[in-house]
């Protein structure tokens, strides 16, 4: 994605809230998900999502605490 550097603070919140909605819609697919294939894409996509989260939170933190 974009450098989280140039982001704001809302920015930063709106993403981070955009992709808690995404992994918890993705986690409600994988509950219902059949097939190998599928419940490894949507594996993928949550350890993808997970991976931003935590880029954006980290981020979001190094701007409150300048």
């Amino acid at each position: 994605m974009s450098n989280e550097k140039t982001l704001s603070l809302p920015e930063l919140n709106n993403r981070i809230a955009i992709l808690q909605d995404n992994i918890r819609q993705l986690v409600e697919q994988a509950a219902v998900a059949s097939g190998e294939l599928n419940e490894q894409r949507i594996a993928d996509r949550i350890y993808q999502q997970n991976e931003e989260l935590e880029r954006l939170t980290k981020a979001r933190e190094a701007l409150l605490n300048k």
